[in-house]
């Protein structure tokens, strides 16, 4: 059976193409041989589960691995201690069952034996402490140390039931010198246990410390690199011999995705399912290409998926989530790391961000698309006059099957000046860009796409590459601080022009100057060619 790309639930290496994970295991692994107690959160589908799955298998010769997933517990099984440590216990049991690789053990064999007749006798007064007595017998007598991994832990529907289980777990860990424990606890969610209290208020519980203080720090990139995103395709390229350059799609992956675990499969995933076979890329061979991978781009901003129905969700339960996000994408704020931020830690532990020399940063160039689509969307904007004149525009600006870009800048241009003429400078700082934005989408949605340069993003600049059917535009936003700082940006738009090997850029202008003279021209600089709007 040919492999395929998966995007859903566990990747398994027989069945599905996958990067090679073992040196992240590796890493893990060094972490249980010290006897760490540590939590693996990150943000939705980032392969937690799959990277449990893979680590149950890399550790079993060493350590009887318990492997466990709490959205396996309803909401019943949490109502108590004592209803959820035989709930527990039972499970850890059928568990302990399928630890196929020692069952011909006479010794393991005893242990299960002696953990079920402790379950069989358990009454109302069997709980928390009982059962980690219990626990603790399976960890003396086992002939391999045992290593307790938990999933999904922050399902857990009862927070008082739950914050009890982890103290269990703590004393476990402070008192191993003198009563058997695990060699190792991992926990896996999204929610880190310092910001369950975020979750536990949210559905009415009360807010707490936390009891599981001392877990280690995990510090593992869990993301793919390059190198990782080019070996699962250097595998799809030996079954298919397609002649993809693998390194060249491999960086061009990551540039939009930052090795998001997910995108990065479903991008592989549209190419090869979804693209594949249709007019415009008719065999693999052509769509494992750069245009294949923008039209992948495409097809993946414009569906819903569980990932960004989840991101999205997110803005709407914290507002001061989604208004730190607005400040970076449309205002430019270089907004600076502070642990102690809260609304800085849940856009981390959302995955929405990530920290780039001290700067907060969107994790990733699909996400930051699709968040500004997100912003671009809502009633109130497309409502708004600009985005109404491009709708009514839109058909002028594609000529034999390609987009003109100079067209668009004369018209925004001129309907800029007369919509928003005497808005004034902050006005223009805060919305300009914006506005260009609003009137682009609804001209090339549905066949291009766009993304911005996020190290050219702050207050005084931004740019916008724009994919059009394989065609790519280079739009500098600028304010107007000058002769001498436009002549700066001149010259960076050129330099960006020799990045991406085109001869022709464009640049648009912000001006509250009340003299400006506004309008489009094109300048020859040498073998190139610059059109500038000013509004």
């Amino acid at each position: 059976m040919m492999k395929i790309f998966n995007t859903n639930a566990i990747c398994m290496p027989e069945i599905h193409y996958m990067v090679n994970i073992s040196d992240k295991l590796a890493q893990i692994k060094s972490m249980v041989d010290a006897g760490q107690y540590f939590t693996i959160n990150r943000a939705r589908q980032y392969g937690k589960t799959t990277t449990l799955r893979q680590l149950r298998e890399y550790l079993k010769e060493e350590y009887l691995v318990i492997s466990l997933d709490f959205q396996r517990l309803d909401a019943a099984k949490f109502q108590n201690g004592n209803i959820f440590s035989l709930a527990f216990g039972k499970y850890f049991l059928q568990t302990l069952k399928r630890a196929s690789s020692y069952g011909t053990d006479q010794k393991f064999a005893e242990i299960i034996e002696n953990f079920k007749d402790i379950l069989d006798t358990a009454n109302q007064d069997f709980s928390l402490y009982e059962l980690f007595e219990a626990l603790s017998s399976v960890c003396e007598t086992s002939h391999l140390p045992v290593v307790l991994i938990i999933d999904e832990t922050d399902s857990a529907s009862n927070n008082q039931v739950f914050l009890d289980f982890l103290a269990q777990l703590r004393n476990c860990y402070i008192e191993r010198d003198e009563i058997p424990a695990f060699q190792s606890v991992i926990l896996s969610g999204v929610y880190d246990i310092k910001n369950l209290k975020l979750k536990f208020a949210k559905d009415g519980g009360h807010k707490m410390n936390s009891p599981w203080n001392i877990a280690a720090d995990f510090l593992i990139d869990m993301s793919f690199s390059i190198q990782d995103i080019e070996g699962m395709l250097q595998e799809y390229e030996q079954d298919h011999k397609t002649g993809m350059d693998t390194r060249a799609l491999a960086e061009l992956i990551y540039d939009y995705t930052s090795g998001y675990p997910f995108l990065v499969s479903r991008i592989c995933k549209l190419m090869d399912e979804y693209i594949s076979g249709t007019e415009r890329f008719p065999s693999k061979k052509s769509v494992w290409t750069h245009e294949g991978v923008t039209e992948s781009v495409k097809l993946l901003l414009s569906e819903k998926n569980t990932l960004f129905e989840s991101l999205i969700g997110k803005l709407e339960d914290y507002p001061e989530l989604k208004k730190i996000i607005y400040a970076i994408l449309f205002r430019g704020e270089n907004i600076g790391y502070n642990p102690d931020d809260r609304v800085i830690d849940i856009a981390l532990m959302f995955g929405f961000i990530k920290i780039k020399n001290e700067i907060v940063t969107v994790a990733n160039r699909i996400f930051e698309t699709r968040l500004y689509n997100y912003f671009l969307t809502t009633d109130e904007v497309i409502g708004d006059n600009i985005y109404q004149s491009a709708l009514q525009d839109k058909n002028q600006f594609v000529q034999n099957g390609r987009l003109n870009m100079r067209m668009i800048l004369e018209k925004f241009v001129i309907h800029f000046h007369d919509l928003y003429e005497d808005k004034g400078e902050k006005f223009y700082e805060e919305d300009g860009r914006r506005y260009f934005l609003l009137y682009l989408r609804p001209i090339i949605n549905g066949t291009g796409n766009y993304y911005i340069e996020s190290q050219t993003r702050n207050r005084e600049r931004t740019d916008v590459i724009i994919d059009y059917l394989g065609e790519q535009f280079i739009v500098e936003l600028k304010l107007w601080r000058g002769c001498a700082y436009h002549t700066r940006g001149e010259d960076q738009l050129l330099n960006y022009l020799d990045h991406y090997h085109l001869d022709v850029g464009y640049m648009l202008s912000f001006n509250f100057n009340k003299k400006k003279q506004i309008g489009v021209q094109e300048i020859q600089i040498g073998s190139r060619v610059l059109v500038e709007a000013v509004v």
